[in-house]
């Protein structure tokens, strides 16, 4: 027996209006049934189960031992399920439970994780699941609540919120460009040992973007990678040129380890982070407080800014 086949549903449903008010044509009125489709049901249920539940007479109804035991087994039942649908209601409300997050794995630790760790201590009845990685997780299939996404967007299921811009900007130590010199456009660039990051859409190339100037530069050097904390390392060191977001070179500028290249040019014209969920409709209240509370990390612009 399958209890929630809507043949049987209607069946127990009618079993149950008929305890609760006594007569077919009361148990009609509520369920909005005629008497004698509920005769009709309660018949097929007895015949289904080979027992009698309900006297008939043409006065009045009485429940047999079966029926009356059925019965309260049913209404057990039924109190569960309506204490289940108000503990999934709850969760549109009350700000706990689990919330699942997928970060960009550079960005997310060095400036992401600070801030989450502010948003579980104001929220100690969430569980954050994070997953740190540069790959696009699919939100839906994979049961993301959210993500933190670096470029541009691409899945139209997903609900996106734009929370900055995202600037990849050019920065090389000192020490390189004391040996090398500093290049005063973007076609100085192919003379310059340039650290590429695979990863990069239109990589081997670097467009690069001042205003309504478009500039596009094939870089070589001697050193590319998919990971860019690695290429990062190599341009402390001086090897060459790096292009990354401004919030990996943010510390090492601040320190004097990097200096901008080319300041007025930067790559990714149209570039964002956001955020992004799998729908609008129907979210749990947990994660519209991130939501809420991640928007308003990055009201006043950037932390890194």
């Amino acid at each position: 027996m399958d209890p929630f086949d809507s043949r049987q549903a209607d069946e127990l449903a009618t079993l149950l209006a008929l305890f609760t008010h006594g007569s077919f044509a009361a148990a009609g009125r509520q369920l909005q049934r005629h008497p004698s489709l509920l005769s009709k049901r309660l018949s097929a249920m007895e015949q289904r189960l080979g027992i009698r539940l309900v006297e008939r007479t043409t006065r009045q109804l009485r429940f047999t031992d079966e029926g009356s035991r059925l019965v309260e087994r049913l209404q057990h039942a039924a109190n569960l399920i309506s204490d289940a649908e108000r503990e999934a209601a709850q969760g549109a409300t009350q700000v706990r439970g689990r919330l699942r997050l997928a970060l960009p794995a550079n960005l997310g630790r060095l400036w992401l994780s600070p801030m989450l760790a502010e948003f579980a201590l104001a929220n100690p009845q969430v569980t954050l699941e994070i997953e740190y990685a540069e790959r696009f997780v699919d939100l839906v299939a994979e049961g993301f609540d959210a993500a933190i996404r670096i470029g541009e967007l691409a899945d139209s299921r997903l609900v996106a919120r734009k929370l900055c811009e995202h600037r990849r900007i050019l920065c090389a130590s000192p020490a390189y460009l004391q040996r090398c010199g500093q290049p005063t456009s973007p076609a100085d660039l192919a003379q310059h040992n340039c650290l590429g990051f695979t990863g990069l859409r239109s990589f081997p190339q670097w467009q690069l973007y001042r205003e309504d100037e478009l500039h596009s530069v094939k870089i070589q050097g001697s050193m590319q990678s998919n990971d860019n904390e690695a290429l990062l390392g190599a341009a402390r060191a001086g090897v060459g040129i790096i292009a990354g977001g401004d919030w990996m070179m943010k510390r090492d500028m601040d320190s004097g380890g990097l200096v901008r290249v080319l300041a007025q040019w930067q790559l990714d014209h149209a570039a964002g982070i956001y955020l992004v969920r799998p729908g609008a409709r129907f979210n749990s209240a947990v994660t519209n407080a991130f939501k809420h509370w991640i928007e308003l990390q990055f009201s006043k612009g950037a932390p890194w800014r």
